[in-house]
């Protein structure tokens, strides 16, 4: 495709299809905006259909958009009950696949994005630079190549292919690779039988201290329980030590299912059927006689031989394809700049984000955006509601609404304790600061002081 002479009539790429992709492609639809979704899976909410068997803590109500229910509605789809929980699976059968069918052939499947950059421009150049369109090169499924062009890009493509290693310092332990077989960087599935079949009946170390590790904990302390389970035990593995926020906000979370999770890692323990290990940061892993793993710790600590090992340490974005392009983004998060300190748990022990719009998420290259879990990059506490307010306030600003862009308004549940855990995982690399002021949770418009709410 040769490059056009105007990005005037080109639409916005919009890479991946998942809930955040998918609720830009709404609000783009809803402001008459022509869009194209890129998504390298074969069907809507690709990433989230692997993990299909864990439960959400939020319910349906707080993860359809509103702008996607809007177009849902003419086509006789019926909104789950909004007070019950859906799993992964239901998420993506019940609501993402049906919203890309009503978009029809303006999502792509099966289209892999390489590279992004502006159109005869690296990132050195600055000559004329904004006036030239962004070129997207896609790799789709049957090997063909592709160049698409656009006047804005949105990527929504998570970060759930760059799940983080097992080593305290951020990179793979030292024997990670090597003993791959043994370990897993997702929550197991344990009504399969072969995965079941896997961890019944051994010693598993739980590396991680989020929600997916609390849930992780639950689904080995109820195989545990079970006739097919004897003798399954699980070590559960900390960075930290252990302390009043180490289960989350427990009764007093206003998603009850996240305090919920808490609640059953802390059972798990209580009950023996988890042993804790603090302060343990992963140096090396090694094979005994048996072929089993040890962990060995940063401080020469060794723990007892395990059979498996789950590694979830949250995850980090994956930036490659972005390479060209002009990214502000903070070095120790790579989140936007602008978003950055509002979402920092080196500063921040609350469970509320500040809400956030276009302003937070521009980059010095004007109209490329992150959204969704990828603009927290390394952050935790991502909520689909929080994705859902970042699209809508860009697609107001592309389609010259910089008032509705800016009047960005979401009440987020708290997690009822300072330091609480997110919707993925809380990364191990970073220290949360202690104490804090959870508030109570407000309706915020960007701009707003902070004294408004939060921390």
């Amino acid at each position: 495709m040769n490059a056009p002479a105007t990005t005037t009539d080109l639409p916005v790429v919009v890479i991946g299809a998942g809930p955040a992709g998918l609720a830009a492609a709404a609000h783009l639809e809803d402001r008459g905006l022509d869009f194209l979704v890129l998504e390298a899976g074969p069907h809507a909410g690709a990433a989230t259909r692997d993990w299909a068997h864990v439960r959400l803590f939020s319910t349906w109500g707080e993860v359809v958009d509103p702008a996607a229910e809007k177009l849902l509605a003419p086509t006789g789809w019926t909104k789950p009950d909004p007070a019950s929980y859906p799993t992964g699976g239901d998420w993506a059968e019940l609501y993402l696949q049906p919203l890309a069918d009503v978009l029809g052939d303006r999502v792509l499947f099966g289209a892999r994005v390489t590279g992004v950059s502006r159109t005869g421009r690296d990132r050195v150049v600055d000559a004329d630079r904004e006036a030239q369109p962004f070129v997207v090169h896609v790799e789709h499924a049957d090997g063909r190549e592709e160049r698409v062009f656009a006047r804005a890009v949105i990527d929504a493509s998570g970060t759930w292919s760059t799940p983080s290693p097992a080593g305290g310092s951020g990179l793979a332990a030292l024997g990670e690779k090597a003993a791959a077989d043994r370990i897993a960087y997702r929550v197991p599935d344990l009504k399969d039988p072969a995965v079941r079949a896997r961890y019944a009946g051994k010693r598993t170390a739980v590396i991680g201290s989020g929600a997916s590790a609390f849930t992780a904990l639950a689904y080995l302390s109820d195989l545990a329980k079970a006739d097919d389970g004897a003798g399954t035990k699980a070590v559960w593995v900390l960075r930290r030590g252990i302390s009043g926020s180490t289960f989350g906000g427990g009764e007093a979370d206003q998603l009850p299912a996240r305090g919920a999770l808490g609640l059953a890692a802390k059972a798990a323990v209580d009950a023996g059927y988890a042993d804790a290990v603090t302060g343990f940061r992963t140096e090396t892993i090694e094979r005994d006689g048996d072929g089993r793993l040890v962990l060995v710790g940063e401080d020469g600590r060794r723990l007892d031989p395990v059979d498996e090992v789950i590694v979830l340490t949250g995850f980090r974005p994956d930036l490659s394809f972005l390479n060209e392009l002009r990214l502000g983004l903070d070095d120790r998060l790579q989140a936007p700049v602008e978003l950055a300190p509002l979402i920092d748990p080196n500063q921040h022990s609350c469970g509320t984000v500040y809400p956030h719009g276009v302003n937070e998420l521009s980059h010095p290259e004007k109209d490329v955006y992150l959204v969704g879990m990828k603009s927290y990059g390394r952050a935790p506490t991502f909520l689909a509601m929080t994705g859902y307010e970042q699209v809508r306030s860009i697609a107001a600003h592309l389609a010259g609404d910089q008032e509705a862009a800016e009047r960005v308004e979401l009440t987020l549940p708290e997690t009822g304790v300072c330091g609480g855990a997110g919707l993925f995982d809380q990364p191990e690399t970073t220290e949360p600061a202690g104490g804090g002021c959870c508030a109570a949770p407000a309706t915020l418009t960007i701009g707003a002081p902070a004294s408004s709410g939060g921390c």
